[in-house]
C-alpha cells in the first residue's frame, strides 16, 4: 500500500483536501495511508518558531533547516525503509500525468515537504531532499496546494482508490490525449441534444466517436500534444484530415 507523508506548517488546509471525497475513502479504507505532520512540532522554541531571517539580507523570512531536520528524521523513522523525498518548488520539474505514474510505480512511500515564507534553507535540501517538483509556472504562498494535487493525482492511480483503472485510463492526459467530451441525462437540454452515437447502443461506434473527439480536441487545445501522437490505420480513416492539415 502506498504511504504519502507531508512536512507542513499548515497540516487542516491538507486535510480539508485530503480527507474528502475519494481521496478520504480511500484512506478509511486502507487503500491508501496519508498522514500530515505539523513541522512547528519541531521547533526549538517555546513559541514555536520555525523561520529567520536571511542571510545576506532581503525580504521575507526563511525556515531554517534544524526543525526540518528534526521533523524529517521523526517521520523517516516511521517508514519500513526510507521514503522518496520531495520539496515542492517553481524550481522543479514540472509535475505532469507522466510524472504521478512514475511515483506510483517506483516508489512505495513518499515524503512531500511544504515551504513557505521564501523558502527553506538550502542546507536542508542538499542533505534530505531527493527532487523538487513544480506543479507550474507560477508562485504560490506555500507547498500545500502543489503537495496535495500530487498526493490526489499519484493516490488515484494507486489500486483499489477508484473503482477500476478504466476510471482513470480514458481521462485526459494519462494516453497522451486530452479527454472526450461526456454528457448525462436528460438528452436535450437548452435546445442542446446529446450525440446520437452516445444513445446508439453500438460500443464499437462510441468508442470511435470518443477516440475521434479526444484527437480533435488535442489538436484545437494541445498541438504540442497531438505532434507526438502516431496514428494507426483507423485513426487515418476515421480522421486522418488532422494530420494532413498538421503537414501543411
Amino acid at each position: 500500500m502506498m504511504r504519502i507523508d507531508i512536512i507542513t506548517l499548515f497540516p487542516e488546509m491538507c486535510e480539508a483536501f485530503l480527507g474528502s471525497s475519494i481521496i478520504g475513502r480511500a484512506r478509511k479504507d486502507n487503500k491508501i495511508e496519508i498522514n500530515c505532520h505539523q513541522l512547528r512540532e519541531f521547533s526549538d522554541n517555546k513559541w514555536g518558531r520555525v523561520d529567520d531571517t536571511p542571510y545576506g539580507g532581503g525580504m521575507g523570512l526563511v525556515i531554517r533547516a534544524e526543525p526540518l531536520a528534526r521533523c524529517c528524521d521523526h517521520v523517516i523513522s516511521l517508514f519500513p525503509k526510507k521514503p522518496h523525498i520531495i520539496y515542492f518548488s517553481p524550481k522543479g520539474r514540472v509535475f505532469s500525468q507522466r510524472i504521478a505514474g512514475e511515483l506510483k510505480d517506483t516508489h512505495e512511500n513518499l515524503l512531500f515537504v511544504c515551504g513557505h515564507y521564501e523558502g527553506v534553507d538550502q542546507r536542508f535540501l542538499d542533505k534530505y531532499v531527493d527532487e523538487e517538483i513544480s506543479i507550474g509556472d507560477y508562485v504560490l504562498t506555500g507547498g500545500e496546494i502543489a503537495a496535495v494535487a500530487v498526493a490526489d493525482a499519484v493516490a488515484r492511480l494507486c489500486p483499489g482508490v477508484l473503482s477500476s483503472d478504466e476510471c482513470f485510463q480514458d481521462e485526459s492526459h494519462y494516453c497522451g490525449l486530452l479527454e472526450y467530451p461526456q454528457y448525462s441525462k436528460p438528452s436535450v437540454w437548452e435546445g442542446m441534444k446529446v450525440p446520437d452515437v452516445l444513445m446508439s447502443g453500438h460500443h464499437e461506434r462510441v468508442d470511435r466517436w470518443r477516440r475521434d473527439q479526444a484527437l480533435i480536441i488535442t489538436k484545437k487545445r494541445r498541438p504540442d500534444m497531438f505532434s507526438k501522437i502516431i496514428p494507426d490505420k483507423s485513426d487515418l480513416k476515421s480522421v486522418g484530415y488532422l494530420w494532413e492539415k498538421s503537414e501543411k
